[in-house]
């Protein structure tokens, strides 16, 4: 769907400026959510497993914590971190009105 429909019309040149005012802000706040989950991505792929051997003294359940996070903590924080985007980007498409029905 074209942004105007008529663009001699003046009501379309209006609509057009609001889409790409819109456009920007929605685009804005898309990418701030991917850079955060990028940012949050990094510290638990690389992060975590580069100090795994500064947190290897702390236990749980017997295993050392290093060890812990490397095998299992780091994927859970991505599966979570999945499915909190997922919610996050539904919700700014809802505020945007492009949500999917």
């Amino acid at each position: 769907m074209p942004l105007v429909d008529n663009a001699d019309d003046p009501k379309g040149a209006t609509v057009a400026a609001t889409d790409q005012i819109n456009g920007a802000a929605y685009w804005k706040k898309t990418s701030g959510l991917m850079w955060t989950v990028l940012a949050i991505w990094f510290v638990a792929g690389f992060g975590i497993h580069f100090f795994a051997t500064a947190l290897n003294p702390i236990h749980i359940l017997g295993f050392p914590l290093g060890f812990y996070m490397a095998a299992q903590g780091s994927l859970i924080i991505f599966v979570v971190g999945l499915f909190w985007f997922a919610k996050r980007q539904n919700e700014i498409d809802e505020e945007f009105g492009v949500q999917e029905d």
